[in-house]
């Protein structure tokens, strides 16, 4: 599938067929499943072969701490249903039903699916200090995490559309994403989330 980080991958994303892969080889053992299933052994690609898989900007965003464009780039104003996903290893990062408009031009989220898929690590590349957002499996700078989004969380994670692939609901299955349908559970399919911006103004940074 072509990916708007110009990345072309597999229907079957690279840490679930490790998951499946670890899954079977314990499971017979009496290994818990489910702790198999939360580490799986992803292995990065080398440096050349991101760079040939990879477009230049989603080349020079996740491996070199890049920041794209505010309001020009894939999916700041994306409202369609459906997670978001590391666009090295598959690994699912973000939910469409928790994205909101944080008039900033970056594709904005109150929190992650699961806040174990990140490291987060003190950022003083600027004059203020931020907080970097990486994935914990293929070490992809996604962005930054501030404090100034809206309820419940109160967090706003900042993230560049080049560091993700977005599948679709109506997809997830079929590319081995189907056991995060229940996100969509109480909303229809083809319904979008459509979050209203905070109350305050997010500082118009990445």
């Amino acid at each position: 599938m072509s990916t708007a980080g110009g990345l072309t991958r597999s229907l079957i994303p690279c840490w679930l067929l490790v998951n499946l892969l670890v899954v079977n080889t314990t499971s017979a053992q009496g290994t818990d499943m489910s702790k198999a299933e939360s580490s799986p052994s992803f292995q990065k690609p080398t440096a050349e072969q991101l760079k040939a898989q990879l477009s230049p900007q989603a080349y020079k965003v996740t491996q070199h701490d890049g920041t794209e464009q505010a309001f020009n780039n894939a999916y700041w104003d994306h409202k369609a249903a459906g997670i978001y996903v590391d666009v090295v290893s598959g690994e699912p990062l973000f939910s469409s039903t928790d994205k909101f408009d944080s008039g900033t031009g970056w594709p904005s989220f109150t929190k992650p699916i699961d806040k174990q898929t990140f490291t987060l690590r003190e950022d003083k590349s600027l004059a203020s200090s931020r907080v970097e957002v990486r994935s914990k499996l293929a070490d992809s700078h996604l962005g930054h995490l501030f404090d100034d989004g809206p309820a419940p969380t109160g967090q706003r994670y900042c993230m560049n559309s080049a560091a993700m692939r977005f599948v679709p609901v109506e997809q997830m299955a079929a590319q081995g994403y189907g056991h995060y349908l229940y996100l969509f559970a109480s909303s229809s399919p083809n319904v979008s989330n459509s979050n209203t911006p905070p109350s305050h103004s997010p500082s118009a940074q990445q």
